[in-house]
């Protein structure tokens, strides 16, 4: 029997998901080394530990694959400690005694190559897909707005110099099919316009948002990845897909909900116990959720009042959670999974019965993620 299996690590608002298929090959999204070894209290987990050990349990020094939705700090933290960059050699060294984990693709949004005033993690990431990009090899860039095709010229390059290199959104990731290599990805994000003159610019915030549809015994499942993707843009993706026809990418048995339930991700106004979403986004999650869907904020504890203006926010959390139960699914916070006082890593495993959550060693729970049923009246 194929299994696949996504894990989501307590990184509080922070995201690292790990995906390993069941041909062995492995996946990270994004990386974010969070929790403070000096603070005995810090529940989050210990990103570089927990990666490392899973990798000499399966006798790896890489990824296949690893993905920087965009550069803010809760997606990329301590990435130049851990994995080892080949545009400059203080990062190929060894690091507390052990090897730094390889890189065999690093996908990134064009802005992650174009962005100005860089000058930390965010700088050296960028240096490294750069690095790449020039030499031609192990990575893939997400658009080509002007500001990409600039920045190629300024290098003695073009865009087409670079073409099999670069993925715009509506398209597939080539070199992935879900029936060979057990999940394919369709990009939503970044999207760019062709304006009067020819150029494209881009229209959103420039993060990797993908829809991911992996296979399993001829069975499929699908899961959103939305990274930090605010609601204006997300709106603009939910029509753009459905003016293409392409509503089966809009589909999904999990969503990994945008920004840490941010109420900006679902529409202008946080409301008073309730977020209200944008007319496009409550399209997405009351007619393209599927049958006993699962949607999982990496974030904090939800909050039971408003004191902290940062995300998670508790009436974001009530649309969430009153979508996941109308579809007899779960609605699931990192930071909270089994319970707040002990996060344990949330792993859920896809196979030909669709998806579940495993067993929590500690609390027994055992939740069903997706069974492909239609919800009422959803005739679309």
């Amino acid at each position: 029997m194929a299994t696949h299996r996504l894990s989501f690590f307590p990184l509080g608002n922070a995201d690292c998901c790990r995906i390993d298929l069941d041909n062995g090959d492995q996946i990270l999204i994004d990386y974010a080394a969070m929790r403070d070894p000096a603070c005995k209290d810090d529940l989050r987990i210990d990103l570089p530990s927990e990666l490392r050990k899973d990798l000499d349990s399966c006798k790896r020094d890489s990824y296949k694959v690893v993905m920087f939705t965009h550069l803010d700090d809760d997606h990329i933290r301590g990435t130049s400690n851990f994995f080892y960059l080949r545009h400059a050699q203080k990062y190929q060294g060894q690091v507390d005694g052990k090897s730094r984990i390889k890189m065999d693709e690093m996908w990134v949004p064009a802005a992650v190559i174009t962005e100005e005033g860089c000058t930390e993690e965010d700088r050296i990431i960028r240096q490294e897909a750069r690095y790449r990009l020039k030499e031609g090899t192990g990575i893939r860039v997400f658009s080509r707005p002007e500001e990409l095709k600039n920045w190629l010229e300024g290098e003695g390059l073009s865009v087409a110099d670079r073409r099999s290199l670069i993925t715009d959104a509506g398209q597939l990731v080539p070199g992935w099919l879900a029936e060979i290599q057990g999940v394919e990805f369709f990009v939503h994000s970044p999207f760019a316009c062709r304006t009067d003159d020819g150029s494209y610019v881009e229209r959103n915030d420039g993060c990797l948002v993908l829809h991911a549809t992996f296979s399993a015994d001829g069975t499929k499942t699908r899961v959103f990845f939305g990274a930090d993707i605010r609601q204006e843009p997300l709106s603009e993706i939910v029509r753009i897909t459905r003016s293409k026809n392409r509503e089966e990418r809009l589909e999904s048995d999990i969503v990994k909900i945008p920004h840490h339930s941010s109420y900006l991700s679902l529409g202008p106004d946080k409301g008073t116990t309730k977020t209200k979403p944008t007319e496009d986004i409550a399209y997405f999650y009351e007619k393209k959720l599927l049958w006993r869907a699962t949607l999982i904020s990496t974030s904090k504890p939800i909050p039971t009042n408003d004191d902290d203006p940062q995300p998670p926010h508790r009436q974001a959390a009530n649309y969430y959670r009153e979508q996941a139960d109308a579809q007899g699914g779960t609605y699931i916070v990192t930071m909270e999974n089994p319970k707040a006082s002990s996060p344990e890593t949330l792993v859920i495993e896809i196979t030909g019965s669709k998806a579940k959550q495993k067993k929590s060693y500690s609390a027994g729970l055992v939740s069903a993620v997706s069974q492909p049923a239609p919800r009422a009246g959803n005739g679309d």
